[in-house]
Parts: structure tokens; sequence; C-alpha cells
């Protein structure tokens, strides 16, 4: 009751302009996104607002416009078109049809119909509007599936996680448009904090990331350097949560990984892989790329020029403060999209975040995998 009335204060300055403008527009003003709630009827919430995207003193895409505009280059929307089935033309009649869809088959899901929300998707799953729809319920419902993840998501709850290394976004994408998430697990000690936080934290670097529409006709490649990382960090984890977070960045977030690149991988990596592969689509599976300690190796796939001197770049000393600003810059954006009582319709939870272990009948099993995954463990340490 108290986060309903905090989110009908919040939108109280916007409604009056709304409805002056929104008739006139087509469209909601800057400060919303359109939201569908209860029997299909449409309300109007804030959105993350912000200028349009462009690099940031940081090097990073700020947030799109409130009004849908393409920033897309003409090389992107080329690319868009033949990767993606992306046509400029037909672009805001695809965003109608699946708003039309999500409107009419799931009047209930609380969920932001703004054209540059729903374009995620629809890039996503190259503009197939019955696997955008999936993908979208998918990503809700992950939020429901996942409290310890979701619930109270914003940049301060993991400052402690940005502070230590774990995660940043390396400033300059590679010769492909491409950004760089930068993940570190061997900063993270057990005793430090729950190894949820760092999956918190990924998970809102990757929300900060989409928005740029360039992340999303690019994709994102992953480099994940494994230095450090002992037993304690690779068994903490288990199958379960593997199979979570799998399933999210594959069924239930609107993201194209197009590597993984993992760098000095322990003997120890084979177990750690043991748990992770099970869950891989083939697709998947097939962009990790291992390259050991060999730096060229890794040189071939991401050029030097973007890379820190730590893995053999041109770009400087690895600077972990500038995403953690970028983030912490965005807290209310994200006080917004996920601190907000969030309703979804019953019964809709996809099969895809159904995870094992957490219905009845697969506990005993379930014990029983990860007692063998953790076997491999400590026979390859």
């Amino acid at each position: 009751m108290i986060g309903k009335r905090l989110f009908f204060i919040y939108s109280l300055p916007l409604l009056w302009e709304s409805v002056i403008n929104s008739k006139s527009l087509g469209r909601f003003l800057p400060e919303r996104a359109t939201m569908a709630e209860g029997n299909g009827c449409v309300e109007e919430t804030p959105m993350m607002a912000g200028p349009p995207t462009q690099p940031n003193n940081w090097g990073f895409p700020g947030p799109p416009p409130p009004i849908y505009s393409c920033t897309l280059s003409p090389s992107l929307e080329a690319k868009a078109r033949e990767e993606l089935q992306e046509k400029p033309e037909w672009r805001l009649r695809d965003v109608q049809a699946l708003r039309d869809m999500v409107l009419k088959e799931h009047p209930h899901l609380r969920t932001r119909l703004d054209d540059a929300f729903l374009l995620r998707f629809l890039r996503a799953r190259k503009f197939d509007y019955d696997r955008a729809l999936q993908l979208l319920l998918n990503y809700h419902a992950s939020r429901r599936a996942w409290p310890e993840v979701f619930q109270d998501l914003r940049p301060l709850t993991v400052k402690h996680v940005l502070e230590r290394g774990v995660l940043t976004v390396l400033p300059q994408p590679d010769s492909h448009g491409r950004y760089i998430l930068c993940l570190r697990p061997g900063k993270w000690k057990q005793n430090d904090y729950p190894f949820v936080d760092n999956i918190r934290a990924i998970y809102l670097t990757l929300e900060k990331l989409i928005e740029a529409e360039q992340t999303q006709v690019n994709g994102l490649v992953i480099l994940v350097d494994y230095s450090g990382v002992g037993l304690s960090q690779a068994s903490n984890p288990g199958p379960f949560l593997a199979k979570k977070v799998v399933g999210i960045l594959q069924d239930g977030f609107p993201i194209r990984i197009k590597a993984v690149n993992i760098i000095n991988e322990p003997r120890i990596f084979k177990g750690i892989f043991a748990i992770i592969k099970p869950f891989l689509k083939e697709k998947m599976a097939e962009r990790y790329v291992l390259h050991g300690s060999d730096m060229s190796s890794l040189h071939r796939t991401i050029p030097r020029s973007v890379l820190p001197e730590q893995y053999g770049g041109e770009a400087g000393p690895l600077d972990m403060g500038a995403w953690t600003q970028t983030l912490l810059d965005a807290e209310e954006n994200f006080l917004v999209e996920f601190c907000q009582p969030e309703p979804v319709e019953e019964g809709m939870l996809p099969d895809s975040l159904l995870f094992d272990g957490e219905h009845g009948g697969g506990g005993a099993q379930g014990e029983d995998t990860f007692r063998s995954l953790r076997s491999q463990l400590y026979y390859c340490y």
C-alpha cells in the first residue's frame, strides 16, 4: 500500500500535462512510459528519463529519448535490416503489433509499452512477434520467480560489489560496436557478501547497457578473467543458481551475447563449465572461447586498442570507477523501474523459468546432482 501511494505521489506532477498533450502527440510525454494494467486499461507511470543516446563523460551511451526517435546510424540501420529483419518503414507498425498482443492476451501484465522498450524485445527475437512476446513474459516472470535478485534492485544496493572490482564495462566498444562486460569472479570472497549480490550487479549492468540502440543491434561481448578463482568461489553458485542465471540470459532478457571470452582459467574451470554447460543452448555454448593465459589469442578476438594494460591492451589501466559512477548516476531511474509493486498475472510463469529444485519432487535429485558436480570440482582442483 505504501509503495502504491509513493508511486501515485511521484506521478501527480506529470498527470495534468499528459491529459493535455497525449491526444495531440499520439504518445505520452517524455517523462512517462505506457503501462498495461488491470482490464487492459492504460496507466501512465514515470519511466527512465534522460537525454538522447549519446556518450556521457565516460564514453558509455546514455538512455534513449523518452519519446522514441531512432538513434541508429545509416550503417546500423542497414545491419539491423540484414541481421534482425528490422525495416525502418515498418518499425512502429511492428511495435504497435506487439503492444496490441500484450494488451489483448495479457491485460493484467504490468509492463512498459513505450516504443523504445518494446523494440528491445523485437530486436532480440528478430522481429518475430510471438517470440518477442514470450521473451517479454519471461522477462517479467523472472522478476517474480527470483525476488532475492530483483527486489529493491538499484545501484546503491550493489555498490560494494562494484567497489570490489568484480565487474565493469570497458569504456570503448570493439571493432564491431559491441560493448565489453568484464567480469572478475576472483575478486569475490565467500565471506564478503552473498554471491547473489554479484548477479544483482550484473543484471543492473545489462539493464543499463541495453538502453542503447547500438547495443540492441550489435550485441554484447563478455570477458571473464578467472585469475584468483579457487574452490570456494567455483563451488558456491551450484547447479540451481547456474541454471537460473543462464535461463535469464538466454530466455529472459533482451540481450544478444555474441561471445564469451575466458582468460586465465585454472584447471578447476573444467568443473565450473560442467555446471554451466548442461543449461547452455548449443549456439551459446559455441560462443565460449577459452584463451588461457595467451593474450595474443585474446587479441585476435578483442582488439588491443580497447583492452586495458592488464590484458596486453593499449587503453591504459583498467578503470573500475567509471562504470560504477555510471550506474550510481542512474539510481533514481532504477528506483522507478524496479522498486515499485509489480503484480503479474497468476499462472503466467513460463516453463523455461520453472527452475528445478524449487517445486515438489526435485529436491533429493538436485542434491545428488550438486554433490556429484562438487566432486568434479575437487577432482579438477
